[in-house]
């Protein structure tokens, strides 16, 4: 199976990353980022995990527009939930991205979750994977920021995100959401080479501004 080099990718994503490529694509992160894509095309060549085949394709929609993500967290953000994860997008390169946020993969579709066991077992970093759904987790868990990306139906998604998230809800749409009660969206963000999606921040109208 065809891959792309360290550089390739480099390359790629530098329009997702304008203001900090040179610090942000680490050699670390580059090489990760290079085994998490090898591993996706192995596996998609077998079982359906993302309809994407193209492996530039792959880096600049599902690489390039997560870490995109990962560039507007808010300051502070500590703990992270992917909602609906899928093949990992957005919350396994936001994890590569900044392995000081300790990072949980919600997937509930079996195969999903096994890919993204090996994925993060390849790559030795502490990301849990929780293979259910995300209604099924006990109440107590919270986290400081959920990612939603693709999911199938955007508002029951949301109204099962908000109760866990303390501070904010980062969404990657075609369209921007109604905002969930007790949250006030911020301005959407377009983002990079693609006319169709948008970055949407929400944020708890009792959360500290950042």
């Amino acid at each position: 199976m065809p891959t792309l080099s360290e550089a390739e990718i480099a390359s790629l994503l530098t329009p997702y990353l304008p203001d900090a490529a040179p610090l942000v694509l680490s050699r670390t992160v580059l090489s990760r980022l290079a085994v998490y894509l090898e591993l996706l095309l192995k596996w998609n060549a077998r079982t359906n995990l993302t309809a994407i085949r193209d492996p530039e394709e792959i880096v600049r929609r599902h690489f390039g527009e997560s870490l995109f993500a990962g560039q507007h967290l808010a300051p502070g953000a500590n703990t992270l939930l992917d909602f609906g994860s899928g093949a990992g997008f957005p919350g396994l390169p936001i994890a590569i991205l900044h392995p000081e946020i300790a990072v949980t993969l919600a997937e509930s579709q079996n195969k999903k979750a096994t890919f993204l066991r090996e994925v993060v077992r390849t790559l030795a970093i502490p990301v849990e994977i929780w293979a259910a759904r995300v209604e099924t987790m006990p109440e107590a868990r919270q986290f400081h920021t959920i990612t939603l990306r693709a999911v199938d139906n955007m508002a029951s998604a949301l109204a099962a995100a908000a109760p866990r998230a303390t501070n904010d809800l980062l969404l990657l749409a075609g369209a921007t959401p109604p905002a969930p009660p007790g949250f006030i969206l911020q301005p959407p963000i377009q983002i990079p080479t693609t006319q169709s999606t948008v970055l949407v921040r929400a944020t708890r109208d009792d959360a500290t501004c950042d």
